[in-house]
């Protein structure tokens, strides 16, 4: 074959790479077989993971999909969802917290599937998608495979809290350019730092964006992503920001991405919802039949079983309470670990973050990659971003949480000082 060789058209030639995580993940993997699993901390999983290693899981929710019929497992489900699943997943999204408007939503496989439809159906082929500087990698993933480039503004001021000034300096750069802009919001418990926005910092947003719409030749789509929230603190206060999506000018359309990876412990079956929510009647029909078209086209059918078990869990509320006391008993896991990372990490003097909840707790550094691959020398595997390190308290035992900070303030120390 000839040097330089290739098959695949122009717009899927790409240079090749192992993603970061999985390579983090294989990499601690094999070096558990070499010293064992008890030595090496393996922090790059995005998955909620018991003491011992093994993966957390709700028992009610696993035992409600053993036990349903056959037939729930070998049926297609409609191309936009089971009505019932569709109307559940409104209600573990918003709780007591509905906004105002018009309403529709579309099964999608996880949050994922949620994110593309979003960029494909509501941006224009060689826009600009606008998210944080942190960000969960796959959002730039989708962004090019769609045609489309991933801008980002700062998440962070100088005092640790959400940068308005430059969110709003990227959002108006790009509306000047662009007819449309898709926001990617990921709050609250932000992948990879665990910040939340908080109320003020929600109506801060929300005020910016109405303003942005007075232009009515501009389309403002923002998207916002909780795949986190159900550990990201009290299942109502949580929720409290959503009613900010309601009443909105019409060239504004909210979309809400729920997935059951998480909050469900069904990482595995891809099931979960795009919500559009707006005060247009027309937009929310049109965004039904857009999103339920791009499922026939992309991927058809969604997990039938996943969507039943979630329908089954809101029509019961015996099954619901016990969902949710078994949920905050993992929470309650994770806040420890994270509680006992962060007073570890400030007796080192390391930097973090910002955290407020969740999976992961994200270390900036100079050098990330360098940092990563020197801490793997000592058996501590965490992901290296652009700008530091994320850290998944999600799947680390809390003994180790209590350990790893000083290690990590002195590798970064060593690192920077051999440069």
């Amino acid at each position: 074959m000839a040097l330089g060789f290739s098959m695949v058209a122009l717009h899927s030639r790409r240079t090749e790479g192992e993603d970061k995580i999985f390579a983090t993940n294989n990499a601690a993997l094999n070096a558990a077989k070499v010293v064992g699993s008890d030595r090496v901390v393996n922090a790059s999983i995005g998955a909620l993971l018991n003491e011992d290693g093994s993966l957390s899981v709700l028992p009610t929710v696993i035992d409600l999909l053993r036990n349903l019929p056959p037939e729930e497992y070998a049926a297609y489900a409609p191309i936009g969802g089971l009505p019932s699943f569709l109307e559940a997943a409104k209600k573990a999204v918003f709780r007591h917290h509905v906004p105002k408007g018009y309403m529709e939503a579309v099964a999608t496989p996880g949050g994922s599937g949620a994110i593309r439809h979003a960029i494909w159906n509501y941006s224009e082929i060689g826009d600009a998608i606008l998210t944080s500087d942190w960000y969960w990698g796959p959002y730039k993933t989708v962004a090019e495979e769609h045609g489309r480039t991933l801008e980002t503004y700062s998440l962070f001021d100088e005092k640790d809290a959400f940068n308005l000034t430059s969110f709003k300096e990227k959002t108006v750069s790009l509306l000047e350019k662009q007819s449309s802009i898709v926001i990617l919001l990921n709050s609250p418990a932000h992948n990879p730092t665990g910040y939340s926005l908080s109320m003020e910092e929600w109506k801060e947003v929300i005020t910016f964006l109405r303003s942005q719409a007075s232009n009515t030749e501009k389309r403002i789509i923002l998207f916002s992503d909780i795949a986190y929230i159900d550990f990201s603190g009290d299942v109502d206060d949580s929720r409290a920001f959503m009613e900010l999506f309601g009443d909105l000018p019409q060239n504004i359309l909210t979309i809400v991405a729920f997935s059951m990876s998480k909050g469900y412990t069904l990482y595995g079956m891809r099931c979960g919802a795009m919500i559009g929510i707006s005060s247009n009647p027309d937009v929310a029909k049109e965004f039904k039949s857009a999103n339920q078209f791009s499922n026939r086209g992309v991927w058809s059918n969604g997990t039938r079983p996943a969507m039943t078990v979630l329908a089954k869990i809101f029509e019961d509320p015996q099954l619901l309470k016990q969902v949710e006391a078994e949920r905050r008993t993992l929470q309650d896991m994770l806040t420890e670990r994270a509680d006992v990372f962060i007073q570890e990490a400030k007796k080192a003097n390391l930097k973090i973050c910002p955290y407020k909840a969740g999976f992961f707790i994200t270390i900036p550094c100079k050098n990330p990659d360098l940092v990563a691959a020197a801490l793997q020398k000592e058996y501590i595997f965490a992901v290296p971003l652009g700008k530091g390190l994320r850290f998944a308290v999600c799947s680390v035992p809390k003994i180790h949480c209590a350990t790893v900070p000083q290690t990590i303030a002195r590798i970064i120390q060593q690192v920077d000082a051999d440069l």
